[in-house]
């Protein structure tokens, strides 16, 4: 019982906010050693990564695909 009321508080509390699409991307290439160059075979071309990695693109769905098979990115973390 205990368990279910400190759970209760923390969610009402200290809510936990799903991240930034492009933050969990860059999280996720900074703990495979990844390079924006290495995103490129996943996401098109160079310029494509760079317009999402500085946010002045969104992410497609097909893209959020790709990067949930390839790099494990679930995919709560790339819907924004």
């Amino acid at each position: 019982m205990l368990v279910i009321l400190v759970e209760a508080y923390e969610q009402r509390h200290y809510k936990i906010e799903p991240p930034d699409p492009v933050e969990a991307i860059k999280f996720r290439m900074e703990q495979l050693g990844l390079k924006p160059s290495d995103l490129a075979k996943i996401l098109g071309d160079r310029s494509r990564v760079s317009e999402i990695l500085n946010k002045k693109r969104k992410l497609t769905v097909d893209m959020m695909r790709s990067l949930r098979k390839r790099l494990a990115i679930p995919a709560e973390s790339l819907l924004a």
